[in-house]
């Protein structure tokens, strides 16, 4: 993967982050930094720690699938971002819950990661079979959960009763477009 992959599939990856954080500054309607931060970090944290569960344990029995490797890659990203495109399509605003709770917190930063441990187990897949070589790309995982965390809780308290943001749209789309080019370059189509 290049570098514009990896920010281009941190950006996808976030898209979750970013939508509850919305709905978070939507029903918290005041700036509250302590819990805007303090889930933005946990959201970050979970989204990179993911991923590198998933190539760690993908990274161990890689050299049995290595064959049709391509095709796991592209099949994980190709479900997610179908399953986010279709979400995106649906709609559903049901949100009760209160993002003051440290429980609430923990388990949003769960459910919007789960998909970034499926793009871990692709990481094995497609040749990053250091550490160091996941590093960077879970590093950026990280960070751009985080900042687009941040962002998200201040346009759901500014601007996102007034909006209509279909974000998971666009994240189902770029994670499809990259497990297609992955599937491609392995193939030898492009």
């Amino acid at each position: 993967m290049n570098n514009l992959e990896i920010w281009l599939l941190a950006i996808s990856l976030a898209m979750d982050c970013f939508t509850v954080s919305i709905t978070s500054g939507i029903i918290l309607r005041k700036i509250c930094w302590r819990t805007c931060l303090t889930m933005a970090f946990f959201f970050g944290l979970f989204q990179a720690l993911m991923p590198l569960a998933g190539w760690f344990f993908a990274s161990r029995f890689n050299h049995l699938i290595e064959s049709f490797d391509h095709w796991i890659a592209f099949g994980l990203l190709a479900f997610l971002g179908f399953k986010m495109i279709k979400d995106g399509i649906s709609g559903d605003e049901k949100c009760c819950f209160d993002p003051n709770r440290m429980k609430v917190i923990l388990t949003l930063a769960v459910a919007t990661s789960i998909d970034a441990l499926a793009v871990g187990i692709s990481f094995a897949f497609v040749g990053m079979n250091t550490f160091l070589s996941i590093l960077y790309p879970i590093a950026i995982i990280g960070l751009v959960s985080f900042v687009l965390s941040v962002i998200g809780n201040l346009l759901g308290v500014f601007f996102g009763k007034h909006m209509h943001l279909r974000t998971e749209i666009l994240g189902g789309v770029i994670l499809i477009a990259i497990g297609t080019k992955i599937l491609f370059e392995h193939l030898q189509l492009i």
